[in-house]
Order: C-alpha cells, then sequence, then structure tokens
C-alpha cells in the first residue's frame, strides 16, 4: 500500500503546472521571454550547483577521502551531462519543429530549447519524486518541508518549459499541459520506486542519480536556455542573476 506521503509528492509535482500558467497568463515580448529564460536557467544552475552537487559531495566525503569523492560526484555530474546531450540529439530536426513556429528560425531555437528542458526536467523530477516520498515515509514532518521546497522550485522549472513552447508556437495551453506533464515524472518516480524499489533503493544509488541529473541540468542551462537567454543582452543577463540568487535564498531558507 502507498503511504499517505504520497500526497504530498503529488502536490509538489503539480507545482510545476503553476509555472505553466504563470507562463501561458501574458503573450510575452521577446525581452520578457529572455528575462525568463535566464531566470530558468539560473535557478537550474544555483540547484546544480548550491543543492544536488552538494549533497552529492556530503555523502561521498562521508565515505571517501576528499579527492575521491570530489572525483565520484564529479564524474557523475559529466556522465548526466553528456546523457543530457544525448537526449538533445535525439529531438525533432529543426524541419520538422519549423512546421510548428511558421517557419521562424528564431521560433525554431527557442522551441528547441523548451523540448531539451522539458526532458531534463523529467529525468531531474523522477529521483526528486522518490526524495519527497521516502522522506515523508521516514518523518511526516520532513516529507513536508521537502515536499515545500520542491513545489516551490518546480514553479520556474514550469515557467521553463512553457514560456518558450508558448512564445515558440503560440499554443499557450499547451504549453501549461506540458509543463504539467513533466511535474507528473515526480509521482510517477515515487510510485515506481514503491512499487519496484524498496528493497534496492540505497542511499548510494539515490545519491548517484542525484548527482546525475546535477549534471543533466548543468547542461541544459550553459548549453539550451542561457544561450538563448543572453542573445538579448541585458534582459537575459538580469534574469540569469534573479534565477541563481532567488535560488540561493530558497535553499537557505528551506534547507
Amino acid at each position: 500500500m502507498v503511504p499517505s506521503p504520497f500526497f504530498y509528492t503529488v502536490v509538489a509535482g503539480l507545482s510545476t503546472g503553476l509555472g505553466g500558467v504563470l507562463a501561458a497568463a501574458v503573450r510575452p515580448s521577446r525581452q520578457a521571454l529572455d528575462a525568463c529564460m535566464g531566470f530558468a536557467g539560473g535557478v537550474m544552475l544555483a540547484i546544480s550547483l548550491a543543492d544536488l552537487a552538494p549533497e552529492a559531495l556530503a555523502f561521498y566525503g562521508g565515505r571517501m577521502p576528499p579527492a575521491g569523492a570530489g572525483a565520484a560526484a564529479v564524474s557523475l555530474m559529466a556522465a548526466g551531462a553528456v546523457i543530457a546531450a544525448l537526449l538533445a540529439r535525439l529531438l525533432p530536426e529543426d524541419a520538422a519543429l519549423a512546421k510548428l513556429c511558421r517557419g521562424d528560425a528564431g521560433r525554431t531555437a527557442v522551441l528547441r530549447a523548451g523540448l531539451a528542458v522539458g526532458a531534463a526536467l523529467v529525468l531531474h523530477n523522477l529521483p526528486e519524486g522518490v526524495l519527497t516520498l521516502f522522506s515523508g515515509a521516514a518523518d511526516p514532518a520532513l516529507g513536508r518541508r521537502t515536499a515545500l521546497a520542491v513545489a516551490l522550485h518546480n514553479i520556474p522549472e514550469g515557467l521553463a518549459i512553457a514560456a518558450p513552447l508558448a512564445w515558440a508556437t503560440g499554443k499557450r495551453w499547451q504549453a501549461v499541459g506540458a509543463a504539467l506533464a513533466s511535474g507528473l515524472a515526480e509521482p510517477l518516480g515515487a510510485l515506481l520506486a514503491w512499487a519496484l524499489l524498496r528493497g534496492v533503493l540505497t542511499p548510494g544509488l539515490l545519491n548517484g542519480t542525484v548527482a546525475m541529473v546535477a549534471g543533466v541540468m548543468l547542461w541544459v542551462a550553459l548549453a539550451e536556455l542561457l544561450p538563448q537567454a543572453l542573445r538579448g543582452g541585458r534582459a537575459g543577463a538580469a534574469g540569469a542573476a534573479a534565477g541563481c540568487l532567488t535560488m540561493l535564498l530558497g535553499v537557505a531558507v528551506l534547507g
């Protein structure tokens, strides 16, 4: 039987839909889109380097010398970045995407970035759902705090998916649906782990997965989101700075 903390996992996952609604509520200018994509890229950088990577370093640091702990964490993050790069190669060709963007090359590039972000966040949300579920099963108070932290940082993640899709295709509510679907990977990951992995889900496996996901998000931020955002100049840079600072504050406050 799935424990009641599954409810927290569902709520945390659904919060990506709120970010999608925020993106669909207005018709952004290209400058506003650059700021949104910069903000999302800054959030991903901060999550990767200030939240996920330190967790992996702390875990391996308790079991290895400093150099070995660093090598383990960096190797797993590098593997995650390679996985993200390979996933990007599986996206449809630009000619196919251009049909959804009325042949506009600029919108096609933005659409490709949005799809890459969506794929990366699905990979990110699967182990995050596992973490939320098992935290709540071990300690209900910890589960609630974890779910709140996850829900708050899922809002800009939903924005990161929906804003480029809505701007590139003009289909705002389909973009909201894509953001919401990415969040549903969290309860899906939790269900799969509870049903299939309870006996083998060790701290080492979970922390290794988290480190790889940090690499995935790092690659997507640096290779997809920020290059698109910074083409707009100061708006994208301001959004990236705001995203980094906001997420650093969130990490400090919510732990």
